[in-house]
């Protein structure tokens, strides 16, 4: 992954600017990757904004604000994508901060972060589907009582 992210990702960014640059010239690149960039800043903050009350609402309803949560970490991580000179990074970013297509970009959300916590405490071996599993055998339920 950090292959990918390091070595792969700036080199297809490279040569998208490239490839574009060769299209509309050099300077219409530039004024593109300016214009996006406010694009980019101006729908941060104003999802920003929409999740924020979202989450404030949620809590002040005594709701768990689950999907809040993950929408404002969608825009925190599309905001940063558009923050990163691109055409290839602000369309994802885009793509994870329009509220037309957030509720797709947080399912994926959901499933890796799903698929990454399904270790429960941390403990290698102890799976989160078979809880009645663990590296040193099997678990036995019970009740602890307190005789005071």
């Amino acid at each position: 992954m950090l292959f990918v992210a390091f070595v792969v990702v700036p080199l297809v960014e490279i040569y998208v600017l490239i490839q574009v640059g060769q299209v509309i010239g050099a300077w219409w690149t530039i004024a593109l990757l300016i214009a996006d960039s406010l694009l980019g800043s101006w729908l941060i903050r104003r999802e920003g904004r929409r999740a924020w009350m979202a989450l404030t609402s949620a809590l002040g309803s005594g709701r768990m604000p689950a999907r809040e949560l993950a929408d404002g970490a969608l825009i925190l991580i599309g905001g940063t994508l558009m923050l990163t000179p691109g055409f290839v990074s602000d369309a994802l970013g885009l793509f994870v901060i329009v509220p037309l297509t957030r509720p797709l970009a947080r399912r994926v959300l959901t499933r890796l972060v799903t698929r990454h916590l399904t270790i429960v405490g941390g403990v290698p071996g102890r799976d989160a589907r078979h809880p009645g599993s663990g590296p040193d055998g099997p678990v036995v339920r019970g009740e602890v009582l307190d005789e005071d």
